[in-house]
């Protein structure tokens, strides 16, 4: 038997284009070869399973091996085999129509998945690396004949008959010179234990041309033998394939540690596992992330029946879940993983749904379940569900019943529970509730301690996500306003009919932001003279809401907010008329005298809040040991 063809592809050009532009992926075609053979080794094995195979079984490990001198990589396994005519059907002859078409559309594609897993090329991505390709093949079939397959990357094939004794099949890659290192018995590695890690039939890894020592010869000179190496490199059934009732925590906590081994346990993890109307299993972790909001992404991992596609997940995974770690398999979504595919593909939407209720179904009933334990997590937990109140609608009508707001006393409420607790106390004379919250507890800790005094209470909203929570609540919150603790004094954050009157007279008042005014000499800074308790602070720097808010949104979001960003600082410097400071600059006996002490009485406002450095902080020491 031999005969000579062409492959049906009617073109030349399919090759030039597999390996120009699959060249930047061409790692995958070892991941393609590999399922290949995993795919047969798995139909022979369901075909004895219904009666269709009578023969024997055997070991159906598949083989990756390499020889480095004759610049070969082979993969081995022991599964259906082919015929013949099987070969000139599955192989010669590429299923796609208008070659022409297919060769201007992907003329500047990018993406190797998007090629492969669109036109079944998986067994053509060899050509990326190899030069020349041989299949060596045995059919299942009773009586039938092995086979040699051979092309060298034109669209010339020939098949003759081949010496394969056992069933299956045997790719040869002969690498071209620009692919050497895929020669290497670590690139080898790597990308099997990337791709490969846990396929479901066993995968061994072994060189042909190791040597070892093997004594000495009469000569007393050194003997070498050729050893293969090997050992199987992958898990077959990984703990997402199993059901949750076959499993301990011990078993999850140590998969994930297998795939993260530098990282702390996780708080805790949602198994996955629906096959209607989609197929989808997995094991999501919610790690520990603290306020580390950024360096944890892409920790996620897509399979496709076991096999490793990718760890960019967007489209699939919710926004505000990829912070999450662990696995997610589907064999709904294929190979081809370009981002256009993704975003147009129905499975994916309704996957991206799927994991959304069923993460916000695990925190529903985390905190049902375990108030006490739930509070303690919420510190990591808190910046996976902002981010989902805010970039989900669906899951922020979930979500109200399990959010947690912290106050400065380290109690927790959820957004109904502290509705109730500061409607008596913080609603102001226009009926509108008013939440205070900290940045940052040191910074404003004056500040805090004024609103306490008073019996208000403030949150604790100092995570990077809370600018973005804030706006978002209090656009869903009815007649509510967020305003941070500093934002103004404490008389005016929220206003009440009875408030201090300012004592000092209309004149002296005008003498006092004079004095001010003279002894600040900044603009950025706007004087008022207010009546607030003699127990207050004689000066308060504060930044008006708003305007902090738009400078922190342009630090965090850019865009439209960057004119915000550009703006100077504006700072409201208010003079409480009723302390004693005031009468006593009043009365200094000159001028100069006077803004001295104004002056020490703005620094030592600005030192509060850590505005005081430099030069500046330098000369209110010199001047606070003059005075005293």
């Amino acid at each position: 038997m031999q005969e000579k063809g062409t492959i049906s592809i009617h073109t030349e050009n399919i090759f030039p284009i597999i390996k120009k532009f699959l060249y930047s992926d061409h790692e995958i075609f070892l991941r393609e070869l590999v399922s290949n053979a995993v795919d047969a080794t798995q139909k022979i094995k369901r075909l004895a399973t219904l009666g269709q195979y009578a023969g024997e079984l055997g070991d159906l490990t598949v083989e990756v091996s390499f020889d480095e001198k004759k610049k070969t990589i082979t993969i081995s396994d022991k599964g259906l085999g082919m015929t013949a005519e099987e070969i000139k059907k599955y192989i010669n002859q590429i299923a796609f129509s208008g070659a022409t078409e297919f060769v201007e559309k992907f003329k500047d594609a990018k993406d190797a998945n998007e090629i492969i897993g669109k036109f079944g090329l998986g067994f053509y991505s060899a050509f990326m690396v190899a030069k020349n390709v041989e299949i060596h093949t045995l059919s299942y079939q009773e009586g039938s004949e092995p086979a040699i397959w051979t092309c060298d990357g034109s669209t010339e094939f020939e098949i003759k008959k081949g010496k394969k004794k056992s069933r299956g099949t045997d790719i040869i890659l002969h690498v071209n010179e620009d692919s050497v290192e895929f020669l290497d018995k670590w690139k080898l590695q790597g990308i099997l234990d990337k791709y490969c890690k846990f396929l479901p039939i066993p995968i061994k890894f072994g060189t042909k041309s190791e040597s070892v020592e093997d004594g000495v010869d009469d000569k007393g000179e050194k003997k070498w033998k050729s050893v293969e190496v090997d050992n199987i490199l992958n898990t077959t059934a990984p703990i997402w394939t199993k059901s949750p009732s076959d499993l301990q925590d011990e078993d999850y906590l140590a998969f994930y540690k297998s795939l993260y081994p530098m990282s702390e346990d996780p708080l805790f993890w949602i198994h996955l596992n629906v096959d209607y109307p989609f197929n989808l299993t997995g094991v999501l972790y919610f790690p520990k992330v603290k306020n580390d909001f950024e360096l944890q992404r892409n920790k996620i991992k897509l399979f496709s029946r076991q096999v490793f596609i990718t760890d960019e997940v967007k489209d699939i995974v919710p926004e505000f879940l990829m912070l999450l770690h662990g696995v997610i398999d589907s064999p709904d979504i294929p190979l081809n993983v370009s981002r256009s595919f993704l975003q147009a593909d129905g499975n994916v939407k309704k996957i991206n749904n799927y994991i959304t209720k069923k993460v916000a179904d695990k925190l529903s009933e985390l905190f049902k379940k375990d108030r006490k334990a739930y509070e303690a997590k919420w510190n990591d937990i808190g910046l996976f569900v902002k981010y989902g109140m805010i970039s989900e609608e669906k899951f922020y009508e979930k979500g109200k019943e399990f959010t947690l707001l912290k106050n400065t006393k380290e109690e927790y409420f959820t957004l109904d529970e502290y509705r109730e607790k500061v409607l008596p106390t913080q609603t102001d004379k226009s009926e509108q509730l008013v939440y205070l919250y900290s940045t940052d507890l040191k910074k404003q800790d004056s500040f805090i301690d004024s609103a306490l005094k008073k019996e208000y209470d403030v949150l604790v909203l100092d995570s990077p996500i809370d600018n973005h929570f804030i706006q978002h609540i209090e656009s869903k919150l009815e007649k509510t306003q967020l305003k941070r603790v500093d934002s103004d004094v404490v008389e005016k954050l929220i206003q009440k009919d009875s408030t201090y009157a300012n004592l000092l007279t209309e004149d002296q008042s005008k003498s006092v932001k004079e004095l001010f005014e003279k002894a600040i000499a900044n603009k950025t800074y706007t004087v008022d003279i207010e009546g607030l308790s003699p127990e207050e602070m004689p000066v308060t720097i504060t930044m008006e809401e708003w305007m902090r808010r738009m400078k922190d949104m342009a630090q965090t979001g850019g865009g439209p907010m960057s004119f915000y960003g550009s703006l100077p600082d504006s700072y409201k410097v208010a003079i409480n008329g009723n302390h004693p400071l005031v009468d006593k600059i009043l009365k200094a006996e000159n001028e100069e005298s006077q803004v001295k002490l104004a002056k020490q009485a703005f620094d030592l406002a600005l030192l509060s809040q850590g505005l005081l450095t430099g030069k500046d902080l330098t000369a209110f020491v010199k001047r606070s040991v003059e005075l005293i």
